[in-house]
Protein backbone atom coordinates (compact mmCIF):
# COMPACT_ATOMS: atom_id res chain seq x y z
CA UNK A 1 0.00 0.00 0.00
CA UNK A 2 3.08 1.94 1.07
CA UNK A 3 4.83 2.10 -2.22
CA UNK A 4 1.73 2.66 -4.09
CA UNK A 5 1.77 5.49 -2.41
CA UNK A 6 4.65 6.55 -3.20
CA UNK A 7 4.68 5.13 -6.65
CA UNK A 8 1.88 7.71 -7.39
CA UNK A 9 3.58 11.12 -5.60
CA UNK A 10 7.22 9.72 -7.54
CA UNK A 11 5.53 9.83 -10.68
CA UNK A 12 4.06 13.11 -11.12
CA UNK A 13 7.54 14.19 -10.12
CA UNK A 14 9.10 12.12 -12.89
CA UNK A 15 7.28 13.34 -15.33
CA UNK A 16 8.02 16.88 -14.94
CA UNK A 17 11.64 16.38 -14.48
CA UNK A 18 11.52 14.42 -17.82
CA UNK A 19 9.60 17.05 -19.61
CA UNK A 20 12.60 19.82 -17.97
CA UNK A 21 14.77 17.51 -19.50
CA UNK A 22 12.82 17.23 -22.88
CA UNK A 23 12.73 20.64 -23.05
CA UNK A 24 16.43 21.32 -22.07
CA UNK A 25 17.49 18.79 -24.39
CA UNK A 26 15.41 20.38 -27.46
CA UNK A 27 15.58 23.90 -26.81
CA UNK A 28 17.94 24.51 -29.33
CA UNK A 29 14.94 22.90 -31.66
CA UNK A 30 12.16 24.38 -30.74
CA UNK A 31 13.08 28.02 -30.73
CA UNK A 32 14.89 29.96 -33.28
CA UNK A 33 15.85 34.00 -33.69
CA UNK A 34 15.64 35.29 -36.93
CA UNK A 35 18.19 38.34 -36.58
CA UNK A 36 17.42 41.95 -37.86
CA UNK A 37 17.44 42.44 -41.98
CA UNK A 38 16.62 38.39 -42.45
CA UNK A 39 13.45 35.95 -42.76
CA UNK A 40 12.55 32.53 -42.20
CA UNK A 41 11.47 29.82 -44.45
CA UNK A 42 9.83 27.14 -41.95
CA UNK A 43 10.04 23.34 -43.05
CA UNK A 44 6.84 21.41 -41.37
CA UNK A 45 8.29 17.61 -41.28
CA UNK A 46 4.52 16.17 -41.11
CA UNK A 47 2.68 19.43 -42.54
CA UNK A 48 3.89 19.12 -45.88
CA UNK A 49 7.19 20.36 -46.20
CA UNK A 50 8.22 23.56 -46.96
CA UNK A 51 5.35 26.19 -45.97
CA UNK A 52 5.62 28.29 -49.34
CA UNK A 53 2.93 31.03 -48.26
CA UNK A 54 4.58 32.31 -44.92
CA UNK A 55 7.94 34.33 -44.41
CA UNK A 56 8.42 34.87 -41.12
CA UNK A 57 10.11 38.04 -40.14
CA UNK A 58 13.12 39.30 -37.64
CA UNK A 59 12.51 37.78 -34.08
CA UNK A 60 12.19 34.85 -31.92
CA UNK A 61 9.88 32.26 -32.40
CA UNK A 62 8.71 29.14 -31.25
CA UNK A 63 8.51 25.82 -33.67
CA UNK A 64 7.77 22.05 -33.14
CA UNK A 65 11.24 20.24 -32.10
CA UNK A 66 10.62 17.88 -35.97
CA UNK A 67 10.51 20.76 -37.92
CA UNK A 68 13.48 23.56 -39.42
CA UNK A 69 13.69 27.19 -39.63
CA UNK A 70 15.52 28.46 -42.56
CA UNK A 71 17.17 31.72 -42.80
CA UNK A 72 17.69 33.97 -45.72
CA UNK A 73 19.12 37.66 -45.53
CA UNK A 74 16.57 39.75 -47.19
CA UNK A 75 18.69 43.10 -46.95
CA UNK A 76 19.97 44.04 -50.29
CA UNK A 77 23.53 42.57 -51.46
CA UNK A 78 26.23 42.59 -53.71
CA UNK A 79 27.86 40.06 -55.69
CA UNK A 80 31.08 41.45 -57.95
CA UNK A 81 31.91 39.69 -61.13
CA UNK A 82 34.90 40.20 -63.58
CA UNK A 83 35.00 38.35 -67.18
CA UNK A 84 36.24 38.55 -70.74
CA UNK A 85 33.43 38.97 -73.53
CA UNK A 86 34.01 39.23 -77.25
CA UNK A 87 33.20 42.46 -79.02
CA UNK A 88 30.38 42.86 -82.06
CA UNK A 89 33.62 42.39 -83.93
CA UNK A 90 35.07 39.25 -82.46
CA UNK A 91 38.08 41.42 -80.33
CA UNK A 92 38.34 40.24 -76.59
CA UNK A 93 36.88 43.09 -73.52
CA UNK A 94 37.69 42.77 -70.07
CA UNK A 95 34.57 43.90 -67.97
CA UNK A 96 34.41 44.38 -64.60
CA UNK A 97 30.59 45.11 -63.16
CA UNK A 98 28.81 44.80 -59.89
CA UNK A 99 24.97 43.77 -59.39
CA UNK A 100 22.29 44.58 -56.39
CA UNK A 101 20.62 41.92 -55.51
CA UNK A 102 18.46 40.60 -52.73
CA UNK A 103 15.17 37.87 -52.55
CA UNK A 104 12.07 38.60 -52.43
CA UNK A 105 10.51 38.72 -48.85
CA UNK A 106 6.93 37.65 -49.14
CA UNK A 107 8.51 34.93 -51.59
CA UNK A 108 11.04 33.34 -49.83
CA UNK A 109 9.61 30.19 -49.05
CA UNK A 110 8.88 29.37 -53.09
CA UNK A 111 12.12 30.52 -53.13
CA UNK A 112 13.38 27.83 -50.84
CA UNK A 113 11.08 25.52 -52.41
CA UNK A 114 12.09 25.41 -56.26
CA UNK A 115 15.95 27.21 -56.06
CA UNK A 116 17.25 27.11 -52.30
CA UNK A 117 19.77 28.63 -50.48
CA UNK A 118 22.24 28.60 -53.48
CA UNK A 119 20.27 31.07 -55.47
CA UNK A 120 23.14 33.17 -56.06
CA UNK A 121 25.41 30.19 -57.56
CA UNK A 122 22.27 29.09 -59.49
CA UNK A 123 20.41 31.89 -61.05
CA UNK A 124 22.08 35.27 -60.26
CA UNK A 125 25.57 34.48 -62.04
CA UNK A 126 24.50 33.18 -64.53
CA UNK A 127 22.36 35.42 -65.45
CA UNK A 128 24.79 38.13 -65.48
CA UNK A 129 26.67 36.62 -67.40
CA UNK A 130 24.90 35.67 -70.34
CA UNK A 131 23.46 39.52 -69.62
CA UNK A 132 26.77 40.84 -70.05
CA UNK A 133 28.17 38.64 -73.20
CA UNK A 134 24.61 39.53 -74.96
CA UNK A 135 24.63 43.30 -74.72
CA UNK A 136 28.84 43.50 -75.04
CA UNK A 137 28.34 41.91 -78.19
CA UNK A 138 26.34 44.29 -79.59
CA UNK A 139 28.91 47.04 -79.78
CA UNK A 140 32.30 47.53 -81.60
CA UNK A 141 35.28 48.29 -79.40
CA UNK A 142 34.84 51.95 -80.41
CA UNK A 143 31.36 52.54 -79.04
CA UNK A 144 32.18 50.69 -76.49
CA UNK A 145 35.17 53.41 -75.31
CA UNK A 146 33.69 56.39 -76.31
CA UNK A 147 29.70 56.44 -75.94
CA UNK A 148 27.93 53.41 -74.93
CA UNK A 149 28.86 52.59 -71.33
CA UNK A 150 26.11 53.97 -69.79
CA UNK A 151 23.82 52.21 -72.23
CA UNK A 152 25.37 49.02 -71.78
CA UNK A 153 24.92 48.83 -67.68
CA UNK A 154 20.80 49.74 -68.84
CA UNK A 155 20.92 47.17 -71.30
CA UNK A 156 22.68 44.29 -68.78
CA UNK A 157 20.05 45.56 -66.17
CA UNK A 158 17.16 45.34 -68.26
CA UNK A 159 18.56 41.30 -69.85
CA UNK A 160 19.19 40.53 -65.95
CA UNK A 161 16.01 42.09 -64.93
CA UNK A 162 14.35 39.70 -67.92
CA UNK A 163 16.04 36.74 -66.83
CA UNK A 164 15.32 36.58 -63.49
CA UNK A 165 11.62 37.24 -63.66
CA UNK A 166 9.32 34.99 -61.78
CA UNK A 167 12.49 33.56 -59.97
CA UNK A 168 11.83 34.98 -56.90
CA UNK A 169 14.77 37.65 -56.66
CA UNK A 170 15.21 40.97 -57.93
CA UNK A 171 18.04 42.88 -59.27
CA UNK A 172 18.25 46.54 -58.05
CA UNK A 173 21.56 48.16 -60.33
CA UNK A 174 24.12 47.18 -62.46
CA UNK A 175 27.32 49.40 -61.74
CA UNK A 176 29.63 49.03 -64.31
CA UNK A 177 33.23 49.31 -62.66
CA UNK A 178 35.66 48.99 -65.61
CA UNK A 179 35.73 47.89 -69.14
CA UNK A 180 39.46 46.92 -70.23
CA UNK A 181 40.13 47.12 -74.44
CA UNK A 182 43.29 44.97 -75.42
CA UNK A 183 46.35 48.10 -75.61
CA UNK A 184 46.70 47.94 -79.21
CA UNK A 185 42.81 48.75 -79.94
CA UNK A 186 42.58 51.57 -77.05
CA UNK A 187 46.13 52.91 -78.48
CA UNK A 188 44.34 53.19 -82.40
CA UNK A 189 40.91 54.46 -81.00
CA UNK A 190 42.69 57.08 -78.94
CA UNK A 191 43.99 58.25 -82.03
CA UNK A 192 41.49 58.30 -84.04
CA UNK A 193 39.27 60.00 -81.16
CA UNK A 194 42.26 62.69 -81.48
CA UNK A 195 41.92 63.06 -85.06
CA UNK A 196 38.60 63.90 -84.92
CA UNK A 197 38.34 66.00 -82.26
CA UNK A 198 41.12 68.21 -84.33
CA UNK A 199 39.11 67.92 -87.41
CA UNK A 200 36.63 69.28 -85.08
CA UNK A 201 38.20 71.83 -84.22
CA UNK A 202 39.71 72.90 -87.67
CA UNK A 203 36.03 72.91 -88.83
CA UNK A 204 34.89 75.08 -85.70
CA UNK A 205 37.92 77.73 -86.46
CA UNK A 206 37.01 77.76 -90.38
CA UNK A 207 33.42 78.52 -89.39
CA UNK A 208 34.73 81.32 -87.46
CA UNK A 209 36.89 82.67 -89.68
CA UNK A 210 34.45 82.45 -92.64
CA UNK A 211 31.67 84.58 -90.18
CA UNK A 212 34.08 87.20 -89.27
CA UNK A 213 34.63 87.89 -92.92
CA UNK A 214 31.20 88.06 -93.62
CA UNK A 215 30.76 90.33 -91.08
CA UNK A 216 33.42 92.49 -91.82
CA UNK A 217 31.98 92.36 -95.72
CA UNK A 218 28.42 93.20 -94.96
CA UNK A 219 30.35 96.25 -92.78
CA UNK A 220 32.28 97.46 -95.34
CA UNK A 221 28.91 97.19 -97.65
CA UNK A 222 27.11 99.29 -95.05
CA UNK A 223 29.84 102.40 -94.88
CA UNK A 224 29.96 102.49 -98.76
CA UNK A 225 26.39 102.46 -98.95
CA UNK A 226 26.18 105.31 -96.41
CA UNK A 227 29.26 107.39 -98.06
CA UNK A 228 27.55 107.05 -101.28
CA UNK A 229 24.24 108.30 -100.09
CA UNK A 230 25.94 111.21 -97.92
CA UNK A 231 28.02 112.21 -101.28
CA UNK A 232 24.71 112.56 -102.86
CA UNK A 233 23.21 114.44 -100.65
CA UNK A 234 26.26 117.42 -100.58
CA UNK A 235 25.64 120.08 -103.43
CA UNK A 236 27.75 123.54 -103.49
CA UNK A 237 25.33 125.11 -102.25
CA UNK A 238 25.28 123.03 -98.86
CA UNK A 239 29.11 123.52 -98.70
CA UNK A 240 28.80 127.32 -98.83
CA UNK A 241 26.26 127.93 -96.24
CA UNK A 242 28.09 125.55 -93.94
CA UNK A 243 31.01 127.89 -94.75
CA UNK A 244 29.22 130.83 -93.99
CA UNK A 245 27.69 128.94 -90.37
CA UNK A 246 31.06 128.28 -89.66
CA UNK A 247 32.72 131.41 -90.25
CA UNK A 248 30.12 133.62 -88.21
CA UNK A 249 31.20 131.18 -85.32
CA UNK A 250 34.46 132.07 -85.46
CA UNK A 251 33.83 135.54 -85.69
CA UNK A 252 31.98 135.72 -82.44
CA UNK A 253 35.16 134.74 -80.47
CA UNK A 254 36.09 138.09 -78.59
CA UNK A 255 40.28 136.80 -78.76
CA UNK A 256 40.54 136.73 -82.28
CA UNK A 257 41.30 138.85 -84.60
CA UNK A 258 39.14 138.61 -88.45
CA UNK A 259 40.29 139.57 -91.44
CA UNK A 260 37.64 138.81 -94.01
CA UNK A 261 38.36 138.56 -97.63
CA UNK A 262 36.16 137.14 -100.05
CA UNK A 263 37.51 133.87 -101.91
CA UNK A 264 37.22 132.44 -105.54
CA UNK A 265 33.78 131.07 -104.57
CA UNK A 266 32.14 133.40 -102.60
CA UNK A 267 33.11 132.40 -99.56
CA UNK A 268 34.80 134.21 -96.69
CA UNK A 269 38.41 133.79 -95.92
CA UNK A 270 39.12 134.44 -92.11
CA UNK A 271 42.69 135.11 -91.09
CA UNK A 272 43.70 136.14 -87.53
CA UNK A 273 46.01 135.18 -84.46
CA UNK A 274 44.81 134.96 -80.56
CA UNK A 275 47.28 137.95 -80.01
Amino acid sequence: MNEELNFKKILPIAIIIGAVLVVIIFWSRMTVTIPGGHGGVLFKLFAGGIDTEQTYSEGFHFLAPWNKMYVYETRQQEIAEEMNVLSSNGLEISVDFSAWYQPKFDEIGKLHATIGQEYLRRIIIPALRSAARSVVGRYTPEQIYSSKRDAIQVEIFDETRTLLDERHVQINQILIRSITLPPTIKTAIESKLKQEQEALEYEFKLDKALQEAERQRIDAEGKAIANKILSASITEQILREKGIEATLELSKSPNTKVVVIGNKDGLPLILGDTK
